[in-house]
């Protein structure tokens, strides 16, 4: 080969291995790039978020307007709505035909009503929906009983442990008796009990700025116990003593029911 020519080739070989080394520096940024690059947002929900020492809290139970988004992403058709119906309690528990989380009572509803008849697997999913979580039951407790805010307002201090998840008194709550003056969504002849849930956020703030938490619906945790999970809180069927720290009750994983609600966390 003539030396020119050799000249030429050996030229035109290292005329391109800056671009070369260009282009592998720039995969190389895409790459780091992606990969530090934060995942899709999950879709929001409308329930106001409060911060309980490391844990995002949703400030109310969730509602029927959300579950709606959800199943209208997603194509969700819950366990009751195959059945038929969820459950309420009469001397015994009992299929109501159309009483799912779309219509509780089996009639229209607030789209702010919390959203019941969905069983612990379904909570969670639509909880997974929103980028959240259900809160376990330990979680559950410090929210709900010990005061956290560093300046929280009248009638609450610091670190206290408060009986009830509304404070001193269950005065906030919605329940079947000895709570707060609410009348709950049912329609006359529904129930054999009580008035039924309130739409979320109705009752007064309580422990860590957090509503609903005593009473209204039970809350579904990701904490299991005795076959089931633990559920917190109480619900409209009952009185305040219920709502106290010391009443874990445990449900069967799959029931959906009237009285059982969810709330989530992150």
């Amino acid at each position: 080969m003539e030396p020119f020519i050799f000249e030429i080739i050996l030229m035109k070989k290292f005329d391109i291995l800056p671009i070369l080394f260009g282009l592998v520096l720039s995969a190389i940024a895409i790459y780091f790039m992606l990969r530090s690059a934060p995942a899709n947002s999950a879709t929001a929900s409308t329930i106001p978020v409060v911060k309980v020492g490391s844990v995002s809290w949703d400030q109310t139970e969730m509602t029927i307007a959300d579950v709606k988004t959800f199943a209208d992403a997603t194509g969700f058709v819950s366990q009751a709505e195959k059945n038929g119906g969820g459950l309420s309690y009469e001397s015994g528990f009992v299929t109501k035909p159309g009483w799912t989380w779309k219509t509780p009572y089996g009639v229209t509803p607030n789209s702010r009503e919390p959203a019941v008849h969905l069983n612990q697997s379904e909570a969670a999913a639509v909880c997974r929906f929103y980028g959240k979580r259900l809160p376990t039951d330990a979680e559950w407790i410090s929210a709900a009983f010990v005061e956290q805010r560093e300046a929280p307002p009248a009638g609450y201090t610091k670190g206290q442990r408060y009986p009830f998840p509304g404070g001193v008194t269950p005065a906030v709550s919605h329940c079947l008796n000895g709570c707060g003056d609410y009348k709950g969504v049912a329609p006359a002849g529904a129930l054999n009990r009580g008035t039924g849930h309130v739409p979320a956020g109705t009752t007064k703030p309580g422990v860590n700025g957090l509503l609903d938490m005593g009473g209204n619906v039970w809350e579904w945790t990701a904490t299991q116990r005795h076959g089931g999970f633990i559920t917190r809180g109480a619900s409209w069927w009952y009185g305040p003593d219920r709502q106290k720290e010391s009443d874990a009750a445990s449900k069967s994983a799959a029931i959906g029911v009237a009285y059982i609600g969810f709330r989530c966390v992150s």
